[in-house]
């Protein structure tokens, strides 16, 4: 069974919105069984653009039931169905805190009709709700209020249904309340990684940079990652698909690699970090910074040169790191040789390395 429906709300900062209206329809993949809909006092202001949007303003709130009120009910008839939504994400967001507000735990699995959308109906210009059913024949009035949504969600969803004809989409769409699939996935992500010092990259499903993270342990770092709920955190979760890594071998080179990544990659849910570069020079001209490397018997390097960052890499043959020549082939330049200069002088600052030869 399915409770399929769509929610109107005040508009707002995340979590403090408040519900307008709600309709909901008990569909058991032919029909429509049950069905609830009505008007919800927020008991709180609603932004001007929402009122633009939907129509509804505080005063037609006034005397209609507050969320208490209608809880039971909402209770009852999506009692053992799955919630479908265009969008369900911010549908059951909302609905779950509002339960929390009231002490009570919500939980449903959910689908997402945008997702299966873009899933079994492909190269759709647009899959907003709207222009989505406009460009399907898919009749829909009242738009952008809650029961006129809720219908036209039935009948794409019924479409949907329709064209999933093995129904394998749909079953491996839904999110499960407990993140049982999710939670399987990121310990299958954990699993692969090892537990070194180095940087991590979280890429999506095109294989692009989301997120990028350093640590002494690897996988703890990520570990701890995948168990925070903060709205960065919960995003970052759900968009990844793969993790790939790079070992550093030193704390000096974590660091170092981790900003320059984050300057060259930008990924999407980094905090953006401003450097204080600093005006102090070296104490030497030109020298080489020998730390642990990745494996044994490698050294790690950083080429200090004229009080400048110049490259840094890797190197497991001793003489190499006598001959400035043949290291300038085996080292990668530095293209921002401030920030790293930044990040190595104030490591030096407070830490030792394993060793400076002095050019």
């Amino acid at each position: 069974m399915y409770a399929i429906l769509d929610i109107e709300t005040t508009g707002g900062k995340f979590n403090e919105e408040g519900i307008t209206e709600i309709a909901i329809y008990k569909f058991d993949g032919y029909e429509i069984t049950d069905q609830f809909i009505s008007l919800v006092n927020p008991e709180k202001t609603i932004q001007d653009f929402v009122v633009k949007l939907t129509g509804i303003n505080n005063k037609m709130l006034r005397n209609a039931p507050k969320f208490f009120e209608v809880a039971k009910r909402i209770v009852k008839i999506t009692k053992n169905c799955i919630i479908v939504a265009h969008n369900s994400a911010f549908d059951y967001r909302i609905l779950r805190t509002e339960f929390q507000r009231l002490g009570f735990d919500f939980e449903r699995n959910t689908l997402c009709t945008v997702e299966l959308s873009q899933k079994l109906i492909e190269n759709q210009p647009s899959y907003s709700l709207g222009k989505l059913t406009r460009a399907l024949g898919i009749p829909i009035t009242d738009r952008h209020r809650a029961n006129g949504d809720a219908l036209a969600t039935v009948k794409l969803f019924k479409l949907l249904l329709e064209k999933d004809t093995e129904k394998s989409i749909i079953q491996n769409s839904i999110k499960y309340f407990d993140k049982r699939l999710e939670k399987e996935r990121l310990k299958n992500l954990i699993d692969k990684l090892p537990a070194t010092n180095g940087v991590f990259y979280i890429h999506d499903s095109n294989g692009k940079v989301i997120y990028i993270g350093r640590g002494k342990n690897i996988k703890n770092e990520i570990n701890k990652l995948f168990l925070k709920n903060t709205r960065r955190a919960v995003k970052i979760q759900e968009r990844a698909i793969s993790v790939s890594f790079d070992k550093t071998g030193s704390e000096l080179f974590t660091r170092l690699k981790y900003y320059l990544e984050l300057e060259k990659i930008k990924p999407k849910f980094n905090f953006k970090r401003k450097f204080k570069i600093t005006e102090d020079n070296f104490n030497n001209d030109d020298f080489l910074i020998i730390e642990k490397g990745r494996e044994v018997e490698e050294k790690a390097i950083i080429y200090i040169k004229e009080n400048s960052a110049n490259s840094y890499g890797y190197t497991n043959l001793a003489f190499q790191e006598n001959n400035i020549d043949i290291l300038k082939s085996v080292l990668t330049t530095i293209e921002e040789k401030e920030i790293a200069k930044t990040i190595i002088k104030n490591y030096l600052n407070r830490n030792k390395v394993q060793k400076i030869i002095r050019l």
